[in-house]
Parts: structure tokens; C-alpha cells; sequence
């Protein structure tokens, strides 16, 4: 069973509709799998009996001639900030423990409707407010490349659900980086759709004007599937998506934000970025376009104002009267949103307008726009800074130079891993592009990985 989770949502359920395996298998190898990798502490709660009893189910329907599509009996992972009715939604808190969510978010909705199994939330960082998912309520989420080592944030349970397999693939939200981030430190895919592509509706917000909904796998044809269904695309769509991620890249132009895609970059990870740059080039037939743009310093700036000011205003009753039950550092992030003045969020969100501006235009000359996902991969638990170069860098929310860029000017951005360092542990390497241009995404990272294996490759607790 355990070759069962190395296949994708496509091949996985073309075995089911052969008679080479059924729904029930396929959860039963991610339940095993959960078992095995729980010292990870990727998933909060796993719904096992009643996703058995739903994979019988689904497989009946199959059988009787009613057939879902592509997510029907697929186990996925959704995120603990995402509504599942009749389950308790707590977004990684202490706070929201008990609360039972009383309907579906909009995505879960989605997702029951095409069949998919919703196999239990995944661990996060308290109301998705960090970057290293070192929950103090539920304990910390660990890397499956190092275990001594974080699997980024928010969504670090999603990502490591992913990267283990013990989903097919998993839902994350996304607001300064937070599928992105695990994504790249856990060796796997995360889509960040366009603002409003995917509805928030059912899902606990950490700052509303850049939150998003994004899945994660280890495929990008698997995060087209999700997107295709979560985005309300109709059936011939969804039937096209191979048709879709099957054009070819020449002719396209990536662009590089030059020298800024390149600043304070781990040895490893511009090794990668460069070896990237070269194969879109001489395999794909993609021509790299360097580009200039003044200002960009002042992004991860924009970005700490907004997302700060935004989530305290939302937790501003409970900040009152609940403060001691948040995580220390969570408090502090949302007290210090409080210190920001409106005159410093305006100038922020004036900040945004031109960025988006400037990426416009940037748009007019090249297709997509590449860069690390982050400087470094995956630092230890508990490590405050990072050596780069002849200096330190403070690590994860402090360093969010590259993921900020299209949280703040509103674009979909995809990571897809695309080496590895000389420790072992995953780069990965973002790509963005114009709103609503998710489609051109997902199809460069997938012919980029029909020509390698870096997304295929197990962490090594798997292989013993």
C-alpha cells in the first residue's frame, strides 16, 4: 500500500477506476502513513473511522456508475483555520478550542462535493500569525527532512502532510507566504491563487486583504486539479487541465529581478536558482529576461506594517480580555499591531498601489517573474539567525523578501521544489505572475518537473 502514496491524484484515481485498488486502500495507506510519521506532529486531528466509512461509500457510487471526477475518494488534509461542519475549528489556538464550526467554509464544501475525503485538519502556527508552526498549544510541527528542524508557517502541517504523503495533498492559506513557505521547506508544491480566486468563506482570517486559500503536493498537476475545483472552473475545464499543462514554455519569458533576486542568498539555494535559470533556458527554450526595479527594499516593510495592523484589529476584543491564553509570540506580534499608527498603514497600502503598478508594467515584458522562495532552507527549531555570506540574517518572518512581493501586490505566486542543498534539505524556487494567470503557473512548474525529480524525492525517514 505504501506505493499507493507515491502516485498522483490522477494516476491514483485511474487505479481505483482499473480495479487495481480501491478509495478504502488509498486512505488506509495514508492512515499507515500517519502512523509512521506522527512524531512530526503534521496533523491535529484525524478523522479515521467516519474517512473509511466515506471511501466505501465514494467507491460504491463509482461502482453504481456515478463517477465525481479527479478528487473522488482522494484523503486531503485541510488546514485548522478552515471551517469543516461538525468539526472543531481552532486555528492552532487555545482560544477557539471547542469551538464547532456549524457549516462548511466554501472550500470544504467544494471538496465534498467532487467526492474528495476530508482525512482531518493539519497543525499550523496559532491563528496563522508566524513562520515556523512551533505551536505552543499543540506542540511543534517538525520538518520530515530534519526533525530538529521547522517546517515553516503558517501552514507547516499542511506542507508536512504533503511532503510525508500521508495525504495526497493538503489545503493551506496564504497571506505573507504561508503556503509557499512550506512548501519549500518541505519539498513540495503550494499554489498562492490571485486574491479572490479562491474563496476565504469559512476561513479564520489573519489580515483580509492578502489572505488566500492554496493547495499543496507534491505535483503541480495535483495543485491544478485543486485550484481547477476550488476556483469554480466548470467541467470542460476540469476535463482540459492535462490538455492545459501539457503546452510547452518556449517562447515565454521569465523574468529576474536582478540583483534583488540574488541578495543574501544561501550558497545552496542561488546554486539552485542558477542550475533553474539554465534549464528553463536550454530545455524548455524559455528566454531569461534581467530586470531592474528600484523600491523593492521597502517591501518587507509594507508587508510587517499591514500584517500586523490587520490581524489586531480582528483580535482586538479578545487582546482585552484573553491576552494570557495566545502564544507568547503570537501576543506580542498582535500587541506591537496596535503600536502602528493609521498614518503608517496608509503609507503602507500607498506602498502596495505602486508595487502592483510596477509589476503591471513588469508584466508587459516578461510572462512570469522567478525568484527564491526563501534566502535559506529550514532552520533549526529555536534558531534566531541565520549565517549568509559574512552576516546573520534573522530567519522566516523577518526575511520574507521574495513571497512578499506578491502578497502585496496581489498576484498568484507558485513554489516548486527544485534542489536540494548541501545538507539534503529542499530548495525551493517561486515563480509569479499577472493576476489570474494561475494556469501559466502551474504549467511551468509542471514541465519543469517532467524533466526532474526533485518533487519525487522522499524525506529520508520514509526510506527506513
Amino acid at each position: 500500500m505504501t506505493e499507493l502514496l507515491n502516485l498522483s491524484i490522477a494516476e491514483a484515481g485511474a487505479k481505483v477506476r482499473a480495479g487495481e485498488t480501491s478509495f478504502p486502500e488509498l486512505v488506509s495507506a495514508c492512515l499507515d502513513r500517519e502512523q509512521k510519521t506522527r512524531e512530526l506532529n503534521g496533523w491535529l486531528e484525524v478523522y479515521a473511522e467516519p474517512a473509511i466509512k466515506l471511501a466505501q461509500a465514494q467507491q460504491t457510487l463509482l461502482e453504481n456508475g456515478y463517477d465525481l471526477g479527479p478528487l473522488q475518494g482522494i484523503p486531503l488534509g485541510l488546514k485548522a483555520n478552515i471551517d469543516i461542519c461538525g468539526q472543531e475549528m481552532n486555528a492552532g489556538s487555545k482560544i477557539l478550542q471547542g469551538n464547532i464550526a456549524s457549516q462548511d467554509a466554501t472550500v470544504t464544501r467544494l471538496l465534498k462535493q467532487a467526492g474528495a475525503i476530508i482525512l482531518g485538519t493539519t497543525n499550523m502556527h496559532e491563528f496563522a500569525w508566524g513562520g515556523t508552526t512551533n505551536n505552543p498549544h499543540f506542540g511543534a510541527c517538525r520538518n520530515p527532512w530534519d526533525a530538529q528542524r521547522v517546517p515553516a508557517g503558517s501552514s507547516g502541517g499542511s506542507g508536512v502532510v504533503a511532503g510525508v504523503r500521508s495525504a495526497f495533498a493538503t489545503l493551506g492559506t496564504d497571506t505573507g507566504g504561508s503556503v509557499r513557505l512550506p512548501a519549500a521547506l518541505n519539498g513540495v508544491t503550494g499554489l498562492r491563487p490571485t486574491v479572490g480566486n479562491i474563496s476565504t468563506d469559512g476561513v479564520f482570517p489573519l489580515a483580509w486583504s492578502m489572505d488566500t486559500v492554496g493547495p499543496l503536493a507534491a505535483r503541480s498537476a495535483d495543485c491544478a486539479i485543486l485550484y481547477a475545483t476550488l476556483s469554480g472552473a466548470d467541467a470542460k475545464q476540469r476535463a482540459n487541465i492535462d490538455q492545459q499543462l501539457a503546452r510547452p514554455l518556449k517562447g515565454l519569458r521569465i523574468g529576474v529581478l536582478d540583483p534583488y533576486s540574488f541578495y543574501s542568498l544561501q550558497p545552496g539555494v542561488e546554486k539552485t536558482l542558477r542550475g533553474a535559470l539554465s534549464d528553463f533556458e536550454k530545455q524548455h527554450g524559455v528566454e531569461i529576461v534581467s530586470l531592474k526595479v528600484e523600491g523593492l527594499e521597502n517591501a518587507v516593510d509594507a508587508q510587517i506594517i499591514v500584517d500586523a495592523c490587520e490581524p489586531s484589529a480582528i483580535h482586538w476584543p479578545w487582546l482585552k480580555d484573553r491576552a494570557s491564553d495566545y502564544g507568547d509570540d503570537v501576543r506580542i506580534l498582535l500587541q506591537a499591531g496596535l503600536t502602528f499608527t493609521a498614518v503608517e498603514y496608509l503609507q503602507a497600502q500607498r506602498y502596495r498601489t505602486w508595487l502592483r503598478d510596477k509589476f503591471s508594467e513588469l508584466f508587459t515584458q516578461v510572462d512570469m517573474i522567478i525568484t527564491p522562495t526563501l534566502p535559506f532552507t529550514a532552520p533549526l527549531i529555536g534558531q534566531e539567525t541565520l549565517p549568509i555570506g559574512d552576516g546573520e540574517v534573522s530567519t522566516l518572518l523577518g526575511n520574507l523578501i521574495f513571497t512578499c512581493i506578491p502578497s502585496l501586490a496581489v498576484l498568484p505566486a507558485i513554489s516548486f521544489p527544485a534542489g536540494f542543498d548541501s545538507l539534503g534539505l529542499p530548495v525551493g524556487l517561486q515563480l509569479m505572475a499577472a493576476p489570474g494567470q494561475e494556469a501559466l503557473l502551474l504549467r511551468a512548474a509542471h514541465q519543469y518537473q517532467r524533466r526532474s525529480t526533485h518533487h519525487l524525492r522522499l524525506p529520508p525517514l520514509l526510506n527506513h
